[in-house]
């Protein structure tokens, strides 16, 4: 057998390096398994239920939301009407002549986030806060809904 090269024993430690390198960088071992991986992130989920009124509260502000967000002001009509109980129609009607602003939303503009978390339920009602996210500002709107009908029938700030 030949004695190698100098060029040759270079580019051995080249790519020797090159492979101790890449198994430091990426946890992986020269046979390729790896040691410790990490935990793959769960992918995003929704789920919910027609029957729950606590469900009902999260799909109306989502979709509500991406209307007012979208400019389309007939589908966040539509959605007013579907998901709130009339009493309420007609007192956010009340408070935005008043505030110059969306009453379900509270303010002139449209969140560029929302989360609805669930505060319990009781005396035929369910409650929920919902967290509106403003750039780095955060609100939050407290939201009740009937059990018995599924429909909205509180927003407070």
């Amino acid at each position: 057998m030949s004695k190698p090269t100098a060029k040759r024993t270079a580019s051995l430690a080249l790519a020797a390096a090159a492979v101790l390198t890449l198994a430091f960088v990426t946890g992986a071992s020269a046979d390729g398994s790896t040691p410790q991986q990490a935990p793959a992130a769960a992918a995003p989920s929704v789920s919910g239920s027609p029957e729950a009124a606590f469900t009902r509260i999260a799909d109306f502000y989502g979709s509500y939301i991406d209307a007012v967000y979208d400019g389309d002001g007939r589908t966040a009509d539509r959605l007013r009407g579907f998901y709130l109980s009339e009493p309420l129609q007609a007192e956010l009607r009340q408070w935005e002549e008043t505030n110059h602003a969306d009453g379900v939303l509270r303010a002139q503009n449209v969140p560029i986030e929302w989360r609805v978390t669930s505060t319990g339920s009781g005396v035929g009602r369910t409650s929920a806060t919902v967290t509106l996210t403003w750039g780095s500002d955060t609100t939050e709107v407290y939201v009740q809904a009937d059990l018995a009908t599924r429909k909205i029938v509180s927003v407070r700030d």
